[in-house]
């Protein structure tokens, strides 16, 4: 009887550890957390504080300029010279509008009715100014 194998009996583990799971839940989520507010998107203005009744910001197009005088249409840049001719392009066959203009508060009062000028010039008679409220 030496000569007889001993077998024994394994059983499988049918419990799934969840720890390591959780553990990288967490991080992803405290990356999430720490990411999301750097996501915010878009051109660095410095707007003036005024009060004013909230406006309904809806699917309108946006005008930047910032204090370096650089322009943007719905955050692609153009110059001063092209605002008309694309405003006329973006504007054809729609029956609203309307136009927001996001200007930095240290922006000469001239450079400012200048791009007022063109936008009017591209047959926009509506000019929403964007300010931020007063704390």
């Amino acid at each position: 009887m030496y000569g007889q194998n001993k077998r024994r009996i394994t059983t499988t583990l049918s419990e799934i550890n969840v720890t390591p799971f959780v553990d990288v839940m967490l991080v992803l989520l405290v990356i999430f957390m720490v990411t999301t507010p750097l996501l915010e998107k878009g051109i660095e203005v410095d707007l003036p504080k005024e009060a004013a009744k909230d406006v309904e910001m809806v699917e309108k197009s946006i005008i930047t300029a910032n204090k370096e005088q650089e322009i943007y249409f719905n955050e692609k840049r153009v110059s001063i010279d092209e605002i008309e001719s694309v405003l006329k392009d973006a504007y054809i066959g729609r029956t609203d509008k309307e136009i927001f203009l996001r200007a930095d508060k240290e922006l000469p009062y001239g450079f400012v009715v200048k791009i007022m000028s063109k936008i009017k010039g591209a047959g926009i008679n509506n000019i929403g100014m964007v300010t931020e409220p007063v704390e």
